[in-house]
């Protein structure tokens, strides 16, 4: 248990009476005498009269004659009212100690104070929690820690409740959008906010963004808002839920498919080209954004370019693609620019007419299996494992323009080489990556990095004979 008092220090200080009217000029005859600590003004009531006020002095005068002060402060203030000395006693405790001033004293003598939990600092996680939630409160309402091994097969990490309210519903915003969720249900990572503003970075309005794990849309929101189109896929139905919410949220749900599906089954449906014509519509694993969202409970609020990679964007046309007219909603040329309030994925406001839309984020018919401008595979643990999904899976008869460029993020230990792992997805694609760009991500252990692979998709993915609508 936390015993608050021990956080108490007592103060023994001096104070001058004088009257309310003459504090102001006081103030600035005293200037550098006065105390000087944050949230604790230096003029407070005299309990003794409401005409006066006591103005209380800084630790440094100490002699009851203020023989501290320099003697002309003293005479012209002498000259407006007698002066009182009177002493004062005033005690800070725990509420007004920082959470940084109070974790030190409780941890141990070398131990840094945490940013966020460490091994080390378990046996005081239950005080750490305390002092965060009491430092913190109402803009944190909950205090969790990750507990085990992700195991499960939506790779939704076990927290157990510290302090605060038994909730994890929250909300959170990054780079101008707004992301609801739910902790226990499914995925997310703060710390991956600079990665995402990268890759959506290098989207066009107007492009074709394939997201086959997707989770709540870190990278769907973001890119739906620059203008792009958006096919989200992810494996975990909360995960769906909640990105069909954020897309309504961020309105840009006109502009995000929504699919709950494996994601080998998701790339197949996507790009292997029909026979004949298909009615989507018919299809219940494909749902626009906006058809099933559902309101939630009001939650609590938490508050580099690619090098060669983005180069070879320049070989992208400059024509936007769209889905097919015949999947769910026949696209309007305006449906998929940038918000109305002319807010860009950065979070700052575009120059002009708030309605502008942005230039290049008008919409063509192309379909699906025709073009597709970037494939995002943010499963850094086993992403790399699904590249076989493209395998002769892209008819050439119907593809329009370049192949995509495929951004796959994997981890990298200390005993690994980026030429192995080159290897492991060529093994997975049996075909040769050209101009492969790796840019790190962020270190997730002492010997362990997150990577993310960047390349355009080998032409040995084209299928030439592909005469069914299964993958060849």
């Amino acid at each position: 248990m936390l015993d608050e008092s021990k956080f108490d220090v007592n103060f023994n200080l001096l104070a001058l009476r004088i009257p309310r009217e003459l504090c102001k000029i006081a103030t600035r005859l005293l200037n550098g005498y006065l105390l000087d600590k944050p949230r604790v003004k230096p003029i407070t009531e005299d309990p003794t009269s409401e005409k006066n006020r006591y103005m209380i002095l800084s630790e440094k005068v100490q002699s009851p004659d203020l023989s501290d002060i320099p003697s002309e402060k003293l005479d012209e203030l002498k000259k407006l009212c007698e002066i009182e000395v009177v002493p004062y006693s005033m005690t800070l405790g725990y509420s007004y100690w920082t959470a940084d001033h109070i974790l030190k004293q409780i941890l141990p003598p070398g131990v840094e104070v945490p940013s966020s939990f460490e091994t080390i600092l378990l046996p005081f996680k239950d005080v750490i929690a305390k002092v965060i939630y009491d430092k913190n409160y109402p803009r944190i309402k909950t205090v969790v820690n990750k507990v085990g091994t992700i195991t499960n097969e939506f790779r939704v990490p076990k927290f157990e409740i510290l302090a605060g309210e038994s909730n994890m519903v929250t909300e959170v915003k990054q780079y101008g959008a707004t992301f609801k969720l739910d902790y226990s249900l499914v995925y997310w990572n703060s710390r991956l906010e600079h990665e995402h503003i990268r890759l959506v970075t290098m989207f066009r309005p107007g492009e074709t963004i394939c997201d086959m794990f997707a989770g709540i849309g870190p990278f769907a929101i973001p890119a739906a808002q620059k203008g792009c189109l958006v096919y989200a896929n992810d494996l975990n139905p909360d995960s769906v839920h909640y990105l069909k919410i954020n897309a309504k949220l961020n309105k840009v749900d006109d502009c995000v498919y929504a699919y709950n599906m494996d994601a080998r089954k998701f790339i197949s449906h996507l790009m292997v080209a029909p026979v004949g014509e298909i009615n989507v519509e018919s299809d219940d694993t494909m749902v626009k954004a906006s058809d099933t969202c559902k309101a939630v409970d009001d939650a609590k609020t938490e508050d580099t370019k690619l090098g060669d990679a983005k180069d070879d964007l320049e070989d992208i046309q400059n024509s936007s693609r769209s889905v097919d007219a015949s999947a769910v909603a026949v696209k309007r040329p305006s449906d998929c620019s940038t918000q109305e309030n002319g807010n860009t994925p950065g979070g700052h406001k575009k120059k002009g007419n708030a309605h502008k839309r942005m230039k290049g984020s008008v919409l063509s018919n192309t379909k699906a299996w025709e073009h597709i401008d970037h494939v995002i595979m943010n499963l850094p643990a086993s992403a790399i494992e699904f590249l076989d999904a493209f395998r002769g899976i892209i008819s050439r008869k119907y593809w329009k323009g370049p192949l995509p460029l495929v951004h796959c993020y994997c981890f990298i230990r200390a005993s690994e080489t980026e030429e192995l792992i080159i290897s492991i997805a060529e093994s997975a694609l049996n075909a040769k990556i050209q101009d492969p760009v790796f840019h790190r991500v962020r270190d997730v252990a002492p010997n362990k990095a997150m990577f993310c692979l960047s390349f355009r998709l080998p032409e040995a993915c084209f299928n030439e004979d592909i005469i069914d609508g299964t993958c060849g």
